[in-house]
């Protein structure tokens, strides 16, 4: 359905704007605001659904999905030869 609306110039124009700065159309702009507006499109509600969605059984991980691979590298080990290599480098002592 179609809907006509006024605005003032200047109004317009910051629409404009803002809608360029999302990369959406003026149209699309505007339906976002109205379902915002209406409780439509809460970001909040939104987020809350989100988090309580995380906590079902199906976001868990079973540590299966990593347990072919190599674990991950010594970080502390990696950063010590790290240092070591720069000071040879640069000369520190």
């Amino acid at each position: 359905m179609a809907v006509s609306v006024r605005m003032e110039p200047l109004l317009e124009k910051r629409l404009e704007l803002a809608a360029q700065q999302k990369g959406i159309t003026k149209s699309q702009f505007i339906i976002d605001a109205v379902e915002r507006a209406l409780g439509s499109k809460d970001p909040y509600a939104l987020m809350v659904a989100l988090k309580a969605e995380e906590r079902t059984k199906a976001y868990q991980a079973d540590g299966s999905a990593f347990a072919d691979r190599e674990l991950p590298y010594d970080t502390e080990g990696s950063r010590v030869a790290l240092i070591a290599r720069l000071k040879a480098k640069h000369g520190i002592a």
